[in-house]
């Protein structure tokens, strides 16, 4: 099976500080990895190199067998990648249909605003029903974006992402602000992503919900990888442990 994602060597220093030092792994088409990593590990920086937003020092990243480092994000979009981000962004005076329709006709125009202005978009705005049914959300589809609830928002989230057809799909911490309930269902939806065959990357700091959703995990420290494997496995590696007794594992704060 054909890697979903590869990065070879990736590497990005800001100032003195070495961001991420040196990072290869490669994820096959259809797997469920938890990126995870005590405070300053690297991972959002890492996350942030992967979804084009900052461009490596050295190294490549490879989308299905395509190097894509030196594109933008939107190319990135476009050869199969999404990415949810921890602050939820919608259109808050949008309704949740109209925001998850405008993912839908992403791939159809050059921009989503051409998007959002076809006269006919009946396929658009059928594709959203159905994604929002799915991430659990049938009902909202008429309601202010910004209305909803934090719950609601983190899956109206996932439901964007998923409306750009992508093949490979990074969460950045979906679960973090969510009570118990919420982070149920806000599983219940990334299980129901990945049902579909796409490749999942999750940045989360719930090791609970990581243990029992993810297949893989690739464990960051200071920018590098330490772990790599079944998760049970890597946790119990003595350098993971004490990564996160040294980095403050109850900790919810990024750097």
């Amino acid at each position: 099976m054909s890697a979903a994602l590869k990065l070879d060597d990736v590497a990005i220093r800001f100032g003195g500080v070495q961001a991420v030092g040196g990072v290869s792994f490669s994820i096959k088409e259809g797997d469920f990895v938890g990126l995870i990593g005590p405070n300053g590990a690297g991972k959002t920086t890492l996350i942030k190199i992967i979804a084009g937003l900052l461009r490596p020092d050295k190294g490549s990243v490879q989308l299905s067998g395509v190097d894509v480092t030196a594109d933008g994000t939107a190319a990135r979009v476009r050869r199969g990648l999404a990415l949810t981000h921890q602050i939820v962004r919608p259109f808050r005076e949008m309704t949740v249909l109209d925001n998850v329709a405008l993912g839908a006709g992403y791939r159809r125009t050059s921009s989503p605003f051409r998007a959002l202005m076809h006269l006919d978009r009946r396929l658009e705005y059928e594709r959203a029903a159905e994604i929002i049914a799915q991430v659990g959300l049938a009902g909202t589809e008429k309601k202010l974006a910004g209305s909803l609830p934090l719950g609601q928002m983190k899956r109206l989230e996932v439901a964007r992402a998923l409306a750009v057809e992508p093949c490979v799909i990074l969460l950045d911490e979906p679960l973090a602000g969510l009570n118990h309930a919420e982070a149920s269902k806000q599983v219940e939806a990334i299980a129901a992503v990945h049902a579909k065959g796409i490749t999942v990357v999750l940045v989360e700091h719930n090791l609970e919900e990581v243990m029992r959703i993810c297949r893989r995990l690739i464990v960051l420290n200071n920018g590098l990888v330490i772990g790599d494997g079944e998760p049970r496995e890597v946790m119990a590696d003595p350098d993971v442990h004490e990564a996160y007794v040294g980095g403050g594992m109850a900790s919810h704060a990024e750097a």
